[in-house]
């Protein structure tokens, strides 16, 4: 299945123009320049994708990339690490640190102009072995050793080179888990340590990481978090209460983690707003969309049309608060790497097919930025006109 890009116009070359730059500009026009989502984009956007460094990128060659490597750099000018900068790798024994996928991603964003969202620090998921097993007797004192010593080594490697930060990911239950919303402290380690007081171990992570860089915007991040509900709630409410302890906190993340099985929350544009009251940035942090298949393992044109229009409006739910939104990130752009069919009975959940066709999603993606570009950058705040 094709379909087709629409191309950038090319300014015509006026009549008075040297004859060099008339012919440039009709070689233009002959083969003008194809559109990507971030040239799309306005200026003070960044547009990601998740990647596994120590999968896709350890064999990069800036002089003859792959054909993945090549759209990842051209399409997207922010990287996320995927399971790189994750305490399984990055930290796999106690005083063992591997850097070499986190090396990787960020070269890699080097070579391509792109800048790195930082993914996670503090998370109840793909802790270390000697994490699971030490964290059964650990003190509180134990744990905010053990977390701090993490923080301070993993965020001051990269001290100016990554923009933003998860800092604490996923730390709320959600409804259907026992007991309803609350923070985890029977599931994160760190948290069961510092049960007493867990508010209080937040607020240290987030001021150990911007001791570590000063420069970089620390994120909540979690997934159910896209519109109003009683899991945002808790989170403003947190946010709140870390902002009035003066904790470093600077950005609210909702991953995006969709499924085509659920109804969409109108309520996006509103959740961000009024994190963005409170001061904050907002992102989508790991957009993608799945959908149940049938037998033949492909998707329906209804689902296609459908999963193109919820890529969509994640997209301008983070628009429609103007500059406070710094962030879409898509959590991989094909579905040859996506990490949905490994866990959930579905499937077809990104941007991109396993041989890199563009499906209606990226070009719902791409028509919404350029929409949103204004003639001038950065983008018109809330309440004014575009």
């Amino acid at each position: 299945m094709s379909h087709s890009t629409t191309m950038r116009r090319v300014a015509a070359v006026s009549a008075s123009a040297l004859t060099a730059l008339a012919l440039a500009g009709a070689a233009a026009q002959a083969h003008p320049a194809e559109p990507t989502l971030r040239s799309e984009a306005p200026r003070d956007l960044k547009i990601g994708s998740a990647v596994w460094g120590q999968r896709d990128l350890l064999d990069h060659d800036p002089e003859n990339p792959t054909e993945f490597q090549h759209i990842l750099g051209s399409e997207f000018s922010s990287l996320t690490p995927e399971n790189d900068m994750k305490w399984a790798e990055v930290h796999p024994e106690p005083d063992v640190y591997d850097f070499s996928g986190a090396d990787a991603v960020v070269a890699f964003a080097k070579a391509n102009g792109q800048e790195v969202r930082g993914h996670t620090l503090l998370w109840h998921g793909q802790n270390s072995q000697w994490v699971i097993d030490a964290s059964a007797d650990w003190t509180c004192q134990e744990a905010r050793d053990v977390l701090e010593d993490h923080i301070r080594t993993v965020v001051g490697r990269y001290a100016g080179e990554i923009y933003e930060w998860d800092v604490a990911n996923e730390i709320f239950q959600d409804d259907w888990d026992a007991g309803g919303v609350k923070l985890r402290t029977e599931a994160n380690p760190f948290l069961k340590a510092c049960a007493e007081d867990p508010v209080g171990l937040l607020g240290d992570a987030f001021r150990w990481a911007h001791e570590a860089d000063p420069e970089a915007v620390l994120f909540l991040n979690d997934y159910n978090a896209e519109g109003i509900n009683n899991k945002t709630d808790a989170y403003y409410a947190l946010a709140k209460d870390l902002l009035a302890d003066g904790a470093p906190l600077g950005g609210f993340g909702a991953q995006g983690h969709l499924s085509l099985q659920y109804g969409f929350d109108e309520s996006i544009a509103k959740n961000f707003e009024r994190f963005a009251d409170l001061g904050l940035q907002v992102a989508v942090t790991e957009a993608d969309v799945r959908m149940p298949l049938g037998e033949d393992g492909e998707p329906t044109v209804e689902q296609i049309a459908l999963q193109a229009e919820r890529y969509k409006k994640l997209l301008e739910g983070c628009l429609d608060v103007g500059p406070a939104c710094s962030s879409y990130t898509v959590w991989g752009f094909d579905d040859a790497r996506s990490w949905v069919p490994g866990v959930f009975p579905e499937g077809y959940a990104t941007i991109m097919t396993e041989e890199f066709q563009k499906k209606p999603a990226y070009h719902a993606l791409l028509e919404s930025l350029t929409d949103a570009t204004p003639t001038t950058s950065p983008r018109t705040p809330p309440g004014l006109n575009r």
